[in-house]
């Protein structure tokens, strides 16, 4: 299953030095002055997950192949963006492809690095983009309502619509955010939020980036943009895009000596792709073999079936069992044959509700 993530905010915040870092290679371009990333970029990201590397210690695999997620570098939007402004609204487009966002905002201060508005402030900074999103999702929105009001009549499917369509309409028209309206989980709702991918609705984690100074401790405008996030429930990851930038090309050992010197112990990137692939309700099982050892994505909650889709649609087709390990298990008994030994290799039906770090076999016959 495909994941895209896109990377929005305004310009000069720092989105291609991330994208890049993100990348491991210099593919988007990191200027001084607005809008030079003109085509989004984008770039398929391995999800860090030190499992993989325990399972084929044991599997001794020819490969091994990580879950991915998909970023989307996106150039930098301003004030009036869904009028045109800037450039415009085709950015916005590239937004509405993608499953959720991260933010970036600037949170240092730099004389050397044009501000669009003249100085930093996050909440301010935040405001803006939100509202270009929201004003965005009105006119997506009205145009909905004119479609369905023609029609509403003699179809009733259409008319409920219609009417929570008006009702979202009133919301956004508040200045709220669509992931804000209050009946968003109710079937037809939900149905129409799905369908129109209102960019307002989307998932996002605010990506404060910083100096290298303030990666250990947080400096005032951090603490500005993380109670705008703490007030609307969101997630907030730290990130110094250059640091990342350094990290580029060096080994675990390296890696962990640099952070070290800052003060942190993780990467800004694996804290978002991690932060990314949680607030989207993901998670990955594993298969494990001499020939690879791979992780695969799915949704929380699904059922085996439906998990082995994401293989082969004819897995989930012709499903007969799943034969499934934990990982702390595997590890244990360093691998199958001895889990069969423990007896702890279950064997699973249609029902099994799939479990993050669940080592599977799938049989199947079509």
């Amino acid at each position: 299953m495909g994941l895209s993530i896109g990377i929005v905010g305004l310009p000069n915040v720092g989105k291609s030095t991330l994208f890049n870092a993100l990348t491991k290679a210099q593919n988007a371009e990191a200027a001084n002055y607005p809008f030079c990333t003109i085509e989004p970029n984008k770039a398929v990201v391995p999800v860090p997950d030190v499992r993989l590397a325990g399972l084929a210690r044991i599997a001794d695999p020819e490969r091994i192949l990580h879950a991915t997620v998909d970023f989307v570098d996106i150039a930098g939007l301003v004030r009036g963006a869904s009028k045109g402004e800037g450039l415009g609204n085709q950015f916005l487009t590239h937004i509405r492809e993608t499953a959720a966002i991260v933010h970036v905002v600037r949170c240092f201060e730099d004389e050397d690095i044009v501000h669009v508005d003249g100085s930093v402030d996050p909440a301010r900074d935040v405001e803006v983009i939100e509202t270009e999103l929201i004003l965005a999702d009105m006119q997506s929105i009205d145009g909905k309502i004119e479609r369905l009001a023609r029609k509403a009549k003699g179809d009733k499917e259409a008319a409920a619509q219609l009417e929570v369509a008006k009702r979202l309409s009133a919301h956004l028209g508040e200045g709220k955010a669509a992931a804000d309206f209050p009946e968003r989980d109710e079937p037809v709702a939900a149905a129409l939020l799905d369908e129109m991918g209102l960019l307002s609705g989307k998932a996002v984690i605010y990506c404060a980036n910083v100096d290298e100074n303030s990666l250990a401790e947080d400096n005032a405008h951090v603490l500005a943009l993380k109670k705008w996030a703490d007030a609307r429930g969101a997630a907030v990851v730290k990130i110094s895009a250059k640091v990342e930038e350094e990290l580029v090309g060096m080994d675990d050992d390296e890696k962990a000596e640099f952070l070290a010197s800052y003060g942190v112990t993780e990467s800004g990137i694996e804290q978002i792709i991690r932060k990314s692939y949680e607030i989207l309700g993901l998670c990955s099982y594993f298969t494990a073999g001499p020939k690879e050892v791979r992780a695969w994505t799915i949704h929380r909650g699904w059922k085996a079936p439906k998990a082995a889709s994401v293989i082969h649609t004819d897995f989930e087709r012709g499903f007969i069992r799943a034969e499934v390990i934990s990982y702390a298990d595997y590890v244990a008994n360093k691998g199958e044959a001895g889990c069969k030994a423990a007896g702890v290799l279950r064997v699973e039906g249609k029902e099994y509700v799939v479990q993050d770090g669940d080592v599977m076999h799938f049989r199947f016959n079509v």
